[in-house]
């Protein structure tokens, strides 16, 4: 099985991905693919760094190149992987390709992502709610080589509601992950 995760910044991807570790599945994020690439081009590893570079990677290589890079570790490996950081309907095409690929969105109001990021103090966030909002404009741009996570989350297959806590999350998850083995 393989589980795709997109949302938006702070949204609670991060707390899905480690709790599906926790169940013997391996992390890929196509954000350390960037990072990979920014250290190989000697830049930094800054969001804004990362944002620009995978623009450029996508206007260069195709909308899904970060997936393409993903899967070739995929097919080199056996069990069930957790995707992280999918942020393009091109990564979606293209990880689709993998038998078992399931695409679950992680929706959080903006205030409670906001203030999630306030609590994790990562280098680049935002300090200003009007501010945070304006990086997810600028991030958000729906269009060609881009971030484009609103089409991204109407490609999911089921959308995780995060504004509560984790673990209601984490049981949200688990609970449609059980109604697809019984499916089987």
């Amino acid at each position: 099985m393989i589980i795709g995760l997109t949302g938006k910044n702070a949204a609670g991807k991060g707390e899905l991905a480690n709790h599906l570790k926790s169940k013997g599945f391996v992390y890929l994020s196509l954000s350390d693919a960037l990072r990979g690439e920014a250290t190989k081009q000697g830049l930094d590893h800054s969001r804004d760094t990362l944002i620009r570079l995978g623009t450029e990677m996508r206007e260069k290589f195709g909308n899904g190149i970060l997936a393409k890079r993903i899967n070739e570790k995929i097919k080199q490996n056996k069990g069930n992987f957790v995707v992280d950081s999918i942020r393009n309907p091109g990564e979606v095409e293209e990880l689709r390709k993998n038998d078992g690929f399931i695409l679950i969105g992680v929706h959080t109001d903006a205030k409670i992502r906001f203030e999630r990021l306030m609590k994790r103090k990562r280098v680049g966030d935002s300090r200003t709610f009007e501010e945070f909002m304006e990086h997810e404009k600028r991030e958000n741009n729906n269009g060609g080589s881009g971030q484009q996570l609103d089409k991204c989350l109407e490609m999911a297959d089921k959308i995780i509601d995060s504004n509560d806590t984790i673990e209601e999350a984490n049981n949200d998850l688990d609970s449609y992950m059980d109604s697809l083995k019984e499916q089987d």
